[in-house]
């Protein structure tokens, strides 16, 4: 008897735990195929400590695991970036049912890449790592492929000749590794290629594969490509070739004994070189069949000898007489102009505006200091607009402009700098230069004195020993934040002083090159707007790359609207809408005041700072150059749109000051309702915060609800409905619908300034400090 009660208890326990288990797979959100998938590569990876990962079951889109992004039941993304993982990916991932983004840059795996990549895929990026072996085969089957980063990993051998099917590939990225051999045949079938990295590997071969390709960027140095280079690849904007064995003047004829081939015609010896062959200068007669006694020439080639001779010697001569009367003529000149020069000074000594003209008629390689007025049409990149109308100035120094030292030129902006003026023609105005109070860093002093001075930047130079003192050595403590370009620290100078160091990573940044980065430095500093965060220095040292920027006290805008920090800083409707203002101000300059215009690429809530007084800071302004560069601009397309941001025109590739309109109107609907871009804790018709509220912005009972409710309906209804009559044209799938920055501004502008009439015919203002 007892042991039937046993047995009843048992098959109880075992049917409870059968529910259970039932249940539990059927209220799972992933699909089960996809779950297997994961949990095969968590034990590929040597089951990583990673929030939420489990090596058995789970659900990925109804959990919070790390680095998974769901569309509906199906696992989509993964993004893994520097998470010091090591391991293998395994042979699981075809079990993926709708995977369509994978990227496990900057970390430690190692291993093959799998042939058993998802079909679905359509951005890889396995970058920085250690993979071995050779590039799969099975690539061929990636037809929706568009972007693949194999960079800085151990590959080797050929690259297979899988492309004859991946028309839709974009960015192709295979640097840094160790392949060899030609690039396969299939590659001119990559009809929509814009960007092909393939430096520091050791390929040969020509490339005549890619001369049909629309490429943009295409960087082949420190290979062993050979042969003459197709004149359709001289006209890619951003070629780099530096490095290989390439044929690129003419070969000289052939020898009497080796005759040329009658099939192979040479061009004439005063003709342009030819792209297809490297050919030399042969006789004009060329299809005739060659002399079966090439030893014994025939009078005809004695005199067409004789009259090339002839003709080079009368160029020679030519050449030299002309050069000779150009030096007279020039040394003639200058003594002319120099004595011109001194008659004016003495009879206009004070007349400080011709001075001017005569020195920059009278510039030579060693006076290069043009006039101020024609400095400042002259000057690349500069804004129209500059707070105080004149150039900062560090410790009396003048600054100077980093987009003339890319010619290598010295020259000095000598606005509000009368006393400049006053030094004698005589001495040379190069010896100010040298006598100018930079900082010089490793770098430039060992670089020849050619280029040991440029380019330069009046922005204060910190050392690496510096800013890891100021830093606790970049201590996690210190850290602020970290994104796709690299890490952010609080550093605390003496004086209780704080600044933003932002740690450059080396996989986001193409510029290892001193005057690239000194460059990007003086661009970003052009960039002067209050509502701009401010650039206070750099450093570059020991192949390092930082920014040191101001440092804002309260945070981030995504901070404040959706941490428990909102409980302590409670945002009223019309600071949201100054907050809106501020950061549209900012937009606007950098569309269209910037000189050239200025795309931001990266706007979103997180990137907007306020200081003690709630003012707006937009940050990563200037960076635009690095966040386009390679995997970087496909893994900031991607990750704002996986968050909400990014506008619809950034699935393809496109980029205008159109997406960043887009991500205001999101900025703008966090404000309104402060909900996040993307949750995904809400539920799944929620989750994107553009589809679900472009549906009610026109419904007034609808916007209603939508409204933030700390704010306790303490807002006026018509600006609640101006507001989102702006927000709704920003987040217009089609861009040429959206407005400019300038409209936004004006339209916010009005808004303010309705409420600004109302609330002082009311006597009260709470639109306080409006800029």
């Amino acid at each position: 008897m007892r042991s039937g009660r046993d047995n009843n208890v048992c098959f109880l326990g075992f049917l409870v735990f059968f529910l259970i288990s039932y249940l539990s797979l059927s209220l799972a959100l992933t699909n089960p195929d996809d779950v297997a998938a994961i949990n095969s590569l968590f034990l590929a990876l040597e089951s990583p400590l990673l929030p939420g990962w489990v090596a058995s079951g789970g659900d990925p889109c109804g959990e919070s695991w790390q680095g998974v992004l769901c569309n509906a039941s199906q696992v989509e993304t993964i993004i893994l970036i520097s998470a010091s993982l090591g391991g293998e990916l395994g042979v699981g991932l075809n079990m993926f049912t709708s995977l369509k983004a994978m990227d496990f840059s900057n970390n430690h795996i190692g291993g093959s890449i799998p042939s058993t990549l998802p079909d679905s895929l359509q951005n890889l990026f396995l970058s920085g790592n250690k993979f071995t072996g050779t590039i799969p085969e099975s690539l061929s089957s990636l037809k929706s492929l568009s972007v693949m980063s194999l960079n800085n990993n151990l590959l080797s051998g050929k690259i297979p000749d899988v492309f004859q099917d991946l028309g839709l590939m974009i960015n192709l990225d295979l640097s840094s590794n160790n392949l060899s051999g030609p690039l396969p045949p299939s590659m001119q079938n990559l009809s929509t290629l814009t960007s092909l990295l393939l430096q520091n590997n050791h390929l040969s071969g020509e490339l005549d594969v890619l001369q049909d390709l629309p490429l943009k960027d295409l960087n082949v140095e420190n290979n062993l490509f050979n042969g003459p280079i197709p004149e359709k690849l001289l006209g890619i904007p951003n070629f780099i070739k530096g490095g290989n064995l390439f044929n690129v003047t003419i070969a000289p004829s052939p020898s009497p004994e080796t005759p040329p081939s009658p099939t192979s015609p040479k061009r004439p010896f005063f003709g342009p070189p030819s792209t297809n062959a490297s050919t030399g200068h042969g006789q004009a007669h060329v299809r005739s069949p060659p002399s079966d006694h090439p030893s014994r020439p025939t009078p005809q080639g004695e005199k067409d000898s004789f009259t090339s001779k002839r003709i080079i010697w009368i160029s020679i001569l030519g050449a030299f007489s002309f050069l000779v009367l150009a030096l007279v003529c020039l040394l003639w000149g200058r003594k002319c102009l120099r004595r011109r020069e001194d008659s004016e000074q003495l009879s206009k000594p004070h007349l400080t505006s011709e001075y001017g003209r005569a020195r920059e008629s009278s510039r030579s390689n060693a006076s290069m200091l043009p006039p101020s007025d024609t400095f400042n049409k002259d000057k690349e990149a500069k804004p129209k607009e500059r707070i105080g109308g004149a150039s900062k100035l560090q410790s009396g120094a003048e600054r100077s402009v980093g987009s003339e030292s890319k010619q290598e030129s010295h020259e000095i902006d000598m606005n509000g700098n009368a006393m400049d003026l006053m030094y004698p023609s005589s001495i040379p105005p190069i010896k100010r230069v040298i006598a100018k109070a930079t900082v010089p860093t490793e770098a430039s002093l060992k670089k020849p004195s050619s280029k040991s001075f440029g380019p330069l930047t009046s922005v204060k130079h910190f050392t690496v020993a510096s800013l890891q003192q100021h830093t606790n050595s970049f201590s996690q403590e210190n850290l602020i934040g970290t994104g796709m370009l690299g890490s952010v620290y609080r550093a605390e100078f003496p004086g209780g002083k704080l600044l933003a160091v932002r740690k450059l990573d080396k996989k986001s940044s193409n510029h290892t090159e001193e005057e690239k980065f000194v460059e990007l430095v003086n661009n970003i500093d052009r960039i002067q707007h209050a509502n701009i965060v401010q650039l206070v220095g750099f450093c570059s040292e020991h192949s390092q790359r930082l920014l040191i920027h101001e440092y804002c006290r309260n945070g981030t805008l995504h901070d404040l609207l959706h941490t428990d920090d909102r409980l302590m800083i409670k945002l009223s409707w019309n600071i949201r809408v100054r907050m809106a203002l501020e950061a549209a101000k900012a937009l606007e300059y950098l569309h269209e005041i910037c000189d050239p215009p200025s795309i931001h690429r990266n706007f979103k809530s997180a990137n907007i700072l306020l200081d003690d007084d709630l003012r707006v800071h937009v940050s990563d302004c200037g960076l635009a150059s690095l966040i386009s560069s390679g995997a970087v601009s496909q893994l900031s397309g991607q990750l704002l749109a996986a968050y909400g941001y990014g506008a619809p025109e950034f699935e393809y590739g496109i980029y205008t000051v159109k997406c960043d309109v887009y991500s205001f109107g999101v900025v703008m609907l966090e404000l309104l309702t402060g909900r996040k871009s993307y949750d995904k804790k809400r539920d799944r018709g929620e989750q994107f915060l553009v589809r679900w509220a472009i549906p009610q912005l026109h419904d007034i009972d609808a916007l209603a609800k939508m409204v933030d409710s700390s704010l306790k309906g303490d807002y006026p209804a018509k600006s609640l409905s101006h507001f989102a009559d702006v927000i709704s044209r920003c987040v217009q799938s089609e861009p040429e619908f959206r407005p400019l920055m300038s409209e936004v501004v004006q339209d916010l502008s009005d808004m303010i300034q309705r409420e600004h009439r109302r609330n002082d015919s009311n006597g009260d203002n709470q639109y306080a400090g409006r800029r």
